[in-house]
């Protein structure tokens, strides 16, 4: 299949999926496991699965493919390889660029999903598969172990990677560990950034790598100005999960006698671990903003990105473009050379 009639089909995918910002009819079965998907996985609901779909629909688009694709020369006579997927379920869809990418390049994708995700993905490409049939091909379903691939994308924690690391180090890989996001504030930032910068934490329930999970502040920060920002957002205490999670970091630290403050539905706790659990930011205050910028490249390893006035504008965590590749690794380009050195 040439790479413009995939290109093509992938913007009538996107086309379709934007719709779901709303619901559609009771007989679509994309539709059907959006109300469902719920009772699988607590932290899947409505409205952030519809966000995660309609996001993709929104990215699918000509421009942005054509954008994303246009610095890499994909030779429609390029030898295609079966390249392994083991995908992540912290958040909905989110091993989808993987595949996209797999895809686009001409290549055959053998899919592990995570039990925590393997239902919006398939239902997905069921519909790609209508628009464009071909695609069928370039796609296996692993049931069980994954076999009979010429390298491999895996993504999990730092536990599992060496778990991976042990499986299909012999391989061509990706292999991704845990890493997080941070946020730089100056203590001047507008209600409405700080409004944007809630949404870079509570999107997904703050699950994903690239939700804020710890913030950098100038010395005497004023969290009053904060915690009012982000008073819209406090209806996330309300969710059982999350709740429970909020209850029970609250009572850590009670017990422990941590010194933390508390917005009510969002803990903060002075912290120089990058990582926080679920219901609260880390923070860590700063002098001199060079100074921190020379931190944050130190710990470049460990940041998935970095929100702020002069990095990735606030609200914008969790809506990364085609070409913002998981850990900074070129996955299009991985998969290019891979196939030159099996043509070679």
């Amino acid at each position: 299949m040439e790479k413009e009639r995939r290109i093509e089909a992938l913007i009538a995918l996107g086309s379709e999926l934007v719709k779901y910002k709303t619901p559609q009819g009771e007989d679509d079965k994309l539709e059907q496991m959006i109300n469902l998907v719920n009772h699988y996985n607590g932290w899947f609901t409505e409205e952030n699965v519809r966000n995660a779909i309609a996001a993709w629909g929104e990215s699918l688009t000509a421009e942005k493919l054509n954008q994303w694709l246009a610095e890499y020369d994909i030779s429609e006579s390029a030898v295609p390889i079966k390249v392994g997927i083991v995908m992540a379920g912290n958040i909905p869809m989110v091993g989808f660029h993987d595949l996209l990418s797999v895809l686009v390049t001409g290549n055959t994708a053998v899919v592990k999903f995570s039990n925590d995700d393997d239902r919006l993905i398939p239902l997905t490409l069921g519909k790609l598969f209508e628009i464009e049939p071909a695609f069928i091909d370039q796609v296996v379903m692993a049931d069980g172990r994954l076999k009979d691939f010429d390298a491999i994308i895996a993504t999990g924690s730092n536990n599992t990677s060496r778990y991976f690391e042990y499986y299909f180090g012999k391989y061509p890989h990706i292999i991704r560990k845990n890493r997080n996001s941070v946020a730089v504030l100056g203590g001047d930032e507008t209600e409405e950034e700080l409004l944007h910068l809630g949404k870079d934490i509570f999107r997904y329930f703050g699950l994903g790598c690239r939700n804020v999970s710890k913030m950098y502040l100038p010395n005497m920060y004023n969290f009053d100005t904060f915690f009012k920002a982000i008073e819209v957002y406090s209806d996330i205490a309300n969710h059982k999960k999350y709740g429970n999670n909020y209850d029970y970091n609250k009572a850590i630290y009670l017990v422990n006698r941590d010194q933390h403050l508390d917005s009510g539905f969002l803990l903060m706790k002075e912290d120089k671990a990058m990582a926080s659990p679920v219901s609260t930011i880390h923070y860590e205050y700063y002098g001199n903003p060079e100074d921190l910028k020379g931190e944050l490249d130190a710990k470049r390893e460990e940041i998935q990105c970095v929100i702020g006035k002069e990095f990735l504008p606030f609200g914008k965590a969790q809506e990364p473009e085609l070409w913002d590749y998981a850990d900074g690794v070129d996955t299009i380009k991985f998969l290019l050379e891979l196939q030159t050195a099996k043509a070679g």
